[in-house]
């Protein structure tokens, strides 16, 4: 409770964008966003690859959907619907119909196979968020990842200290655009071919780190350094659509996170984390109460996970239902899309539905 009054008290008066990340999973997002010190399944390829380490057998996710919308992204569909909410020709002209209402959609897949100290994965991520100023012009920001990630870990001292390393290959289509006309053609080529739309490949790293001291509740310190020397997305291979244009070189960062676990009962089990973002670019982050994010989860017997937590501001929470072939996870977070000294926080609703071997 101490952690969440702290962060409360943290409110910092300055100006403040959406912070978009390589991936977010629902657990994490349940949790207030925070995983560097908790990830413990296939997910830690993306999040922290020293995460793999703690892996007692080893497990593949064959079909696994996540889908991440924001709260007017209903309200946008009944004036003016759209079926296919990731597209940028059918989405647009929807939102330039209600200037000021923030839209966004995320879906991802995320097919993976994860064992002991090992994983292999290939995350499909389609994102796009967009604020109409007026009836023509939109702020839209929209990225379509197909990645191939490969993590190996290492334990040392009886696993106390984990160091992980997953490499991976990111073909990126990325379009960034604060006066997009609604009224254009919109369609992915014609994007490409205007130098709106940029498409490349990069080749990445990211380093991770558990220390877990060998003490009751088990407080445990991660540190994720993401995308080392930077990933830039300057090679052409494996083209998936005709552009000349790259999208932008992703910058070195570093998050940070603490975690404690408390064993209640044999089958009741909590855990406890903070964890701050954007180490290095926090500089750059004006409004730096986005960089904090506090959670917890009750674990009732592997079979039913109930989550709380705080991003950003705002409140978030969730729960699992998980059997040894299927997993169900549910949540609500708010993101804020406003600024420090007006804030806006967007609440959105994120499910993922999970089939394992």
């Amino acid at each position: 409770m101490y952690f969440f009054v702290i962060i409360f008290l943290l409110q910092i008066s300055v100006k403040a964008t959406e912070r978009i990340e390589f991936f977010n999973g629902v657990r994490s997002l349940a949790m207030g966003n925070t995983q560097v010190a908790t990830v413990n399944d296939e997910t830690a390829l993306a999040a922290n690859p020293a995460g793999l380490g703690k892996l007692r057998n080893f497990f593949g996710t064959i079909f696994d959907p996540e889908l991440d919308l924001g709260s007017s992204a209903m309200n946008l569909y009944r004036g003016k619907s759209f079926s296919n909410p990731f597209s940028i020709s059918q989405v647009l002209p929807s939102v330039a119909k209600s200037p000021g209402d923030y839209y966004y959609a995320r879906g991802q897949l995320f097919p993976s196979f994860v064992a002991k100290n090992f994983g292999i994965g290939i995350l499909g991520k389609y994102e796009l968020n967009a604020l109409a100023e007026s009836d023509t012009s939109v702020n839209t920001f929209y990225r379509d990842d197909l990645a191939l990630l490969l993590g190996y870990n290492f334990r040392f001292w009886d696993g106390r200290i984990k160091i992980g390393f997953t490499g991976k290959m990111v073909s990126r289509i990325e379009l960034n655009e604060t006066t997009l006309d609604s009224t254009a053609v919109l369609d992915n080529a014609t994007l490409a071919s205007t130098g709106k739309l940029k498409q490349g490949l990069g080749i990445g790293a990211d380093l991770g780190l558990m220390m877990t001291a060998p003490w009751s509740n088990l407080p445990t310190i991660g540190v994720v350094l993401r995308d080392i020397g930077n990933t830039s997305y300057d090679k052409s291979y494996f083209s998936r659509l005709s552009a000349t244009e790259k999208p932008t070189p992703t910058s070195q960062d570093a998050d940070v996170g603490v975690s404690f676990q408390v064993i209640h009962k044999p089958n009741i089990r909590t855990i406890w984390s903070l964890e701050y973002k954007g180490v290095l670019t926090a500089k750059d982050e004006e409004d730096k109460q986005k960089l904090y994010h506090a959670g917890m989860e009750v674990n009732l017997g592997d079979v039913f996970f109930i989550r709380f937590g705080y991003n950003q501001r705002y409140l978030t929470g969730g729960f699992e239902l998980a059997s040894e072939r299927f997993q169900f996870q549910i949540a609500s977070y708010g993101e804020e899309v406003g600024t420090s000294s007006s804030t806006k926080e967007d609440r959105r609703t994120v499910a993922k539905f999970s089939f394992r071997f």
